[in-house]
């Protein structure tokens, strides 16, 4: 019998399964114990969880729901808390897993999510109040700082709150969001969020399998839902490119790095990436600093790089990537218009009738405002990873979901902007011009070499797809001393293959002690 490691979510990979993974393993087999760590840490403070949420929601008793019942999630835990039991009500403490968004690599990522995450829920429920979302009850950051509802702070704080926002609109200053920001003590020494608990409808994952390309009234009923979420987030344009973020005085500002998942998952493994407080005006820069990231991960990741044609593969890509960004980009829209974009929206985070009527959207993370090109179809509308559409039947039935959703959300731009539709037409043109495999391409750190050989390379020279020798010839261009590099990663990968055996013999002789 393999001997298996344990992984997250009750999963466990074998030895010859973990050399031959892309993924750090190594990293990914220390989760378990600091899942345990981090459980153990709010087990311990089931008392306060259930004080901050009566404190928020004014009631006079909460009880933190049964263990078994907690929501474990690939970047949050949802901790159900019943208000004044046995009623009905249950809303849900949000709590960030630091152990897999960068902290300890990143010190302040789990603030960083979370002022970002907390803007973009308010910034939508007052500038699009008919995107579905759940309630914001109140919310606290690591450092103390808490937000709660005007009715749930004493009397002379909401007074003071109130006089204070009425005096900065009548000078014409930006207004603070609608909570009371007071100080308190935080001793669960985390940030959270307090938020409704949603139980209308069921996730579009639980049915998506099943429906997706054969029920084509549920399915058009999704895309003309995701269309009008779309169209009405972008009714309202921002001035760059970046993630909106929420200060201690209470006020929503577009200051922060564009935060997508990918950055803070590749800070988790020690991978450097954008700078927090940098924004963009423009896309190449963006997309230019997003290409860095993936040098990045081959000069900081140990098993980055399998062989000498991987290595080739990987350089040759990422050289080509840079030099046909001009290709993929308008002159026309590189300085905007810029929306607000859910990057993180696929069928886990949609709830749905059972006609798939969207009722709501959650997990709201990793919203960046982007350029309207990089405003794309969902990638996952056919039910394949963005880097196993192959031509052929995939590609086929991909291209005929994708012009589906293209043309409904047309249908619905023009019934709700009318003579101000536009993104249709961007949305076309760059599925025309091949940019959504490259913008795809550029967000997909596993997954851009895969892309770039499948659909972007052949769209100038489809035999370089299968020839060894423009690999061989473009990579060295990736960087001075290529060749000698990849010999060094080759090296640190045998390093790291060698650390893995060892963390299976470790595992092997201890059950051998216990037996």
């Amino acid at each position: 019998m393999k001997t298996t490691l344990p992984l997250l979510g009750e999963q466990s990979i074998s030895l010859e399964d973990a050399l031959a993974d892309d993924d750090n393993i190594l990293h990914r087999l220390d989760y378990p114990q600091k899942k345990e760590e981090f459980w153990l840490h709010l087990r311990s403070h089931r008392s306060e969880i259930e004080e901050l949420v009566s404190f928020h929601l004014r009631a006079k008793h909460c009880q933190v729901a049964d263990e078994a019942n907690w929501l474990f999630g690939s970047y949050n835990v949802c901790i159900p808390v019943y208000v004044n039991p046995p009623s009905e009500q249950t809303v849900l403490v949000r709590i960030p897993l630091p152990f897999k968004i960068g902290e300890i690599n990143n010190p302040g990522n789990v603030d960083e999510k979370l002022r970002c995450e907390v803007a973009t829920y308010i910034w939508i429920h007052e500038n699009c109040p008919t995107v579905p979302i759940p309630s914001l009850y109140g919310f606290a950051f690591p450092d103390g700082q808490t937000f709660a509802e005007a009715s749930s702070v004493p009397f002379l704080s909401r007074f003071q709150w109130r006089i204070t926002r009425t005096i900065r609109s009548l000078l014409g200053f930006p207004t603070t969001c609608p909570y009371v920001g007071l100080r308190r003590s935080n001793l669960l020494k985390t940030g959270y969020m307090i938020i409704s608990y949603v139980n209308k409808g069921q996730m579009l994952s639980n049915s998506w399998a099943q429906y997706l390309l054969d029920d084509k009234s549920r399915r058009q009923n999704l895309f003309r839902g995701l269309a009008n979420i779309m169209v009405t987030l972008n009714r309202t344009q921002l001035p760059k490119i970046g993630s909106l973020t929420l200060d201690n005085d209470g006020l929503i500002g577009l200051t922060n790095r564009p935060l997508t998942l990918r950055l803070q998952t590749f800070e988790n493994e020690g991978i450097p990436t954008i700078p927090r407080a940098l924004t963009y005006q423009a896309v190449e820069p963006y997309i230019l600093d997003l290409l860095q990231c993936h040098d990045n991960r081959i000069y900081y990741q140990p098993n980055a790089v399998h062989n000498l044609k991987d290595g080739q593969e990987q350089f040759a890509s990422l050289t080509m990537m840079r030099g046909l960004l001009h290709q993929f980009v308008s002159r026309r829209y590189r300085d905007g218009p810029f929306m607000l974009t859910l990057t993180d929206l696929h069928p886990s985070n949609i709830f749905v009738d059972e006609d798939w009527h969207i009722t709501s959207l959650i997990d709201l993370e990793w919203a960046c405002s982007f350029p309207a090109e990089l405003q794309t179809p969902p990638y996952w509308l056919s039910g394949r990873p963005i880097d196993d559409i192959e031509h052929g039947e995939h590609l086929q039935t991909f291209e005929e979901i994708i012009n589906e959703f293209m043309d409904i959300f047309e249908e619905q731009e023009q019934n709700l902007q009318g003579s101000n539709a536009f993104q249709a037409q961007i949305m076309k043109q760059c599925w025309k011009r091949g940019s959504f495999w490259y913008f795809q391409a550029a967000h997909s750190p596993k997954g851009l070499c895969r892309v770039f050989n499948e659909h972007i390379q052949r769209r100038f020279c489809e035999e370089h797809c299968t020839q060894r020798v423009f690999d061989r010839t473009v990579s060295p261009y990736w960087r001075a001393g290529a060749e000698d590099f990849i010999q060094k990663k080759l090296k640190e990968e045998a390093e790291y293959k060698d650390r893995l055996k060892e963390r299976f013999d470790e595992f092997d002789n201890n059950d051998d002690l216990h037996f």
